[in-house]
């Protein structure tokens, strides 16, 4: 930018600085990191003093690498932080293997502290697997939801791009961390100073706690069809207990046959068959997100018998259930975006 941008108030009173904890995780994500961070640089900017600081911290040693390579130079390790802080927890690839036994006790005394913490991006999983989130509302990239219901079921997660519960907060990765900040910029200073904000970043449309992560279905689907998005959002929200292409049918008040040729015209498949991929995907994402049995995949995926799911996953994949778990080296592929 080769101006300063046009300060959105004018400030008289000196500004105590709001310092963000970012604690990297090994292979985090630089798109999240970035969003969140560049907000606050270009804050001090419009406001006209620092009204944020920030330090990168993380376990050690003195650097970390995000997940497309870059590294990252650490200003300390694990420090004991103000209760004024907030900490932001940025995840990525391997989270789980990044979320080590010193990271959670450091989670976990800050939180006795009263610290706010939050969760970037996959960082969502750290803060849950401190316990930090039992109870709270919270969400996670759409891609990890299915794993992170089946492994943190006392959560409340939701589909919201980010969630700021109480003195925990989490984004759905990506640029959610951007709308995030811009909200907690609000707060802090005002709607001017925030809109102000956004214009700097060339971010014409500033999303709310409300907006849901994923494209519409008719956007996804590339096809506006009202029964057809209807069937399919039925068919995503029951995966477990399948519901037949009869019940389907009747609930938009269409017969078997019409449902069928909607589905041949549109998405050149049976609805059958796009239920049964939809059922399989879900079942893929739980082998390399968690360390569920095949049986228990199964079953959350509706399929009574093992040897069923172990056919129709072959089918689909060109591989047995098994053998996807197996390339992982015995290890589930973990949360990554």
């Amino acid at each position: 930018m080769s101006s300063a941008p046009k300060k959105a108030t004018h400030v008289e009173k000196k500004i105590t600085p709001k310092r963000f904890v970012f604690l990297l995780l090994d292979q985090f994500t630089m798109l999240s990191f970035a969003s969140a961070i560049e907000p606050l640089r270009i804050a001090n900017r419009v406001i006209g003093q620092p009204a944020y600081c920030w330090v990168l911290t993380g376990e050690g040693p003195a650097s970390v690498n995000c997940s497309n390579g870059a590294s990252f130079q650490l200003d300390t390790a694990l420090p004991e932080v103000g209760r004024d802080d907030t900490i932001l927890v940025c995840g990525g690839i391997d989270v789980q293997r990044a979320t080590t036994k010193g990271i959670l006790a450091w989670l976990r005394r800050e939180a006795r502290r009263g610290v706010t913490i939050g969760g970037l991006c996959t960082g969502t999983y750290s803060l849950a697997k401190a316990g930090l989130l039992d109870g709270k509302r919270a969400t996670i990239h759409w891609e990890n939801q299915d794993g992170f219901l089946e492994e943190f079921e006392q959560v409340r997660l939701t589909k919201s791009i980010f969630v700021i519960d109480g003195n925990r907060m989490s984004t759905a990765g990506g640029t959610a961390s951007l709308d995030m900040m811009l909200k907690i910029i609000s707060a802090d200073h005002g709607d001017d100073v925030a809109n102000t904000v956004a214009d700097q970043l060339i971010y014409s449309t500033i999303r709310t706690d409300q907006d849901s992560q994923r494209l519409s279905i008719p956007t996804r689907i590339g096809v506006r069809h009202p029964k057809l998005s209807q069937v399919i959002q039925m068919m995503e929200k029951a995966i477990e207990e399948p519901i037949s292409p009869a019940d389907l049918a009747e609930d938009v008040g269409m017969s078997t046959r019409q449902l069928e040729r909607l589905f041949r015209r549109y998405l050149n498949r049976s609805p059958k068959r796009y239920y049964m991929e939809l059922r399989l995907s879900k079942a893929r994402n739980l082998l390399m997100q968690t360390d569920m049995s095949v049986i228990n995949v199964a079953l959350a995926c509706g399929f009574a018998s093992p040897s069923h799911f172990s056919k129709c996953y072959r089918a689909h994949y060109s591989t047995t259930p098994y053998r996807e778990r197996g390339t992982q080296g015995g290890l589930p592929l973990r949360l990554s975006i």
